[in-house]
């Protein structure tokens, strides 16, 4: 392992994002912290989910980015039956509701038909890019195009279902949205549905349990140097 000091700190952090944070704010935490400028991450999460970011400090590893990227991950998701939302989550429009109340039986029937390989559509509010142009952009301008499905690998298992809520923990290959996964089963449902809680527990090896709180990052004397994985 590498011996770091407070002004030569290169490694991987792994920080518990909080909800209503953003991937760009633990970045700008962490500079104030460390007085590194060069960090990023593998792999933002949305501003309403929780869990597992991949913080990258330095340069030798912020260059190793899509090295991390290509990993697959683990959530824990909690879907909300009944409302549909433009962006497929809580912080969405909704624009289509349900009183259709789903048997357990038709919600499993559901999530079976969303196991190993299948195709995904990327959500309109995403930062996918067709034709240079991210797709959030586009929608915010009331915008929609047509959206290549794209194969991703899932295995999807169903923990509690207390309507209109479905938890569930779902494994999944880089490029999963699971915004989508909740849509898609609120599609086949016949009620509509959006994600309303979203926590990321595992990014390839690196878990929950291994995590820093977000929250540490705002005390200038905290010491992350223990914390520091070097590969």
């Amino acid at each position: 392992m590498m011996k770091t000091t407070p002004n030569h700190l290169e490694g991987i952090l792994l920080v518990d994002k909080e909800v209503g944070s953003t991937s760009f704010r633990i970045v700008s935490e962490l500079r104030k912290l460390t007085k590194i400028k060069k960090i990023g991450h593998a792999g933002t999460l949305d501003p309403f989910a929780s869990g597992v970011m991949v913080m990258l400090i330095g340069p030798t590893y912020t260059k190793k980015s899509n090295d991390f990227l290509c990993h697959d991950k683990q959530y824990e998701a909690l879907v909300h039956l009944g409302i549909a939302t433009d962006s497929y989550d809580v912080d969405g429009t909704p624009i289509h509701t349900s009183s259709l109340i789903p048997t357990f039986s038709d919600v499993a029937q559901a999530i079976s038909l969303f196991q190993g390989e299948i195709l995904q559509i990327p959500p309109m509010f995403s930062a996918k890019k067709i034709q240079g142009k991210k797709l959030y952009d586009l929608a915010r301008q009331g915008i929609e195009v047509k959206r290549e499905p794209c194969k991703v690998k899932v295995s999807i298992q169903l923990i509690e279902y207390t309507y209109p809520f479905i938890k569930l923990i779902v494994d999944c290959s880089k490029g999963t949205y699971i915004r989508s996964l909740a849509h898609d089963l609120g599609q086949h449902l016949k009620t509509g549905a959006h994600l309303k809680e979203l926590k990321r527990t595992k990014s390839g090896s690196f878990s929950l349990q291994d995590c820093i709180k977000q929250e540490n990052l705002r005390d200038l004397m905290y010491n992350i140097n223990p914390h520091m994985i070097q590969l």
